[in-house]
């Protein structure tokens, strides 16, 4: 049975009653409301083309629709990005921006999140022209740049005290994903070593890198040691080194994400925040753990 979910981002809800009842009115089924104003769901919608349907309705309002079936909805794994999905900046731009040249890393970073340069060989161009950057520098940039992006909070704790077992892997840095993925609540963190001599960055990272292979290779391995199938697994990124989480995950999300990625994940939200992915698995406003 398919359930259509509708989101919103919270800070600015653009979903009422007069859209949803458009929307009911061309593909039927029962709706649903997860929390009003923000997410909605039509279960078992009769039209066969539902998905399309509410997006032409939706055209250029800020709602997100997705299509989900409803056999296995919540899942007992979640693996996710870092930069640019559970915090608003990638940290190599960020650290760039303490030696003032920002702006030639932020060029590679975005390459190499579309997919048009090799992940491995982009990290080290842009780790070498960070070298020398004291550790200090490092900790103020991840102290005072960093910011965390809305719902990620509500969305591991929700998913935990459910009983899911979330992995925070980047393609970033540990220093910046041990720090963040305790606060946020993950129950672990993977991520890059930058490599420090009398404490400033010598310009090289530790082998082996985490790249799209290591998230892939994560998912699967914490899927077989919780004895789940990968069915019963969510994955989220934005990035082109997420795309292959993404595919192989039961439920795999694009998040305000980079165009190769959000034409080829199943599941895309350009608009909501991360607790969109609770709406999307069916839990409602009562369910959400904030905290």
């Amino acid at each position: 049975m398919p359930i259509l979910v509708l989101t919103t981002n919270p800070s600015n809800p653009k979903l009422d009653a007069e859209l949803v009842a458009a929307i009911h009115a061309e593909i039927g089924g029962s709706v649903n409301w997860l929390h009003q104003s923000i997410a909605v769901e039509f279960i078992d919608p009769k039209a066969s083309d539902a998905l399309q349907i509410a997006r032409d309705i939706i055209a250029d309002t800020k709602v997100d629709a997705n299509l989900v079936p409803n056999k296995g909805r919540r899942k007992k794994l979640l693996i996710a990005d870092m930069d640019s999905t559970m915090i608003n900046e990638e940290c190599i731009d960020e650290l760039g921006a303490a030696l003032g040249i920002k702006d030639k890393i932020a060029d590679i970073t975005a390459r190499a999140m579309r997919g048009e340069l090799d992940f491995e060989e982009a990290l080290d161009a842009r780790v070498g022209l960070l070298k020398g950057l004291p550790l200090d520098q490092v900790k103020e940039v991840r102290r005072e740049r960093i910011t965390y992006a809305q719902g990620g909070r509500v969305l591991i704790q929700t998913m935990k005290t459910h009983g899911a077992y979330t992995a925070l892997v980047s393609g970033g840095f540990t220093l910046f994903a041990d720090y963040f993925g305790k606060r946020i609540g993950f129950d672990e963190a993977t991520a890059n070593i930058l490599e420090f001599a009398d404490d400033k960055l010598t310009g090289t990272v530790a082998r082996p890198i985490v790249d799209k292979d290591t998230k892939l290779q994560k998912l699967t391995a914490l899927a077989a040691e919780k004895g789940l199938s990968l069915e019963d697994t969510m994955a989220v990124g934005d990035g082109a080194n997420d795309l292959m989480m993404i595919k192989a995950a039961g439920m795999g999300v694009a998040i305000h994400a980079k165009p190769i990625v959000a034409a080829e994940a199943q599941y895309q939200f350009n608009h909501s925040d991360l607790s969109a992915l609770l709406y999307l698995q069916g839990y409602e406003e009562a369910d959400l753990v904030r905290q």
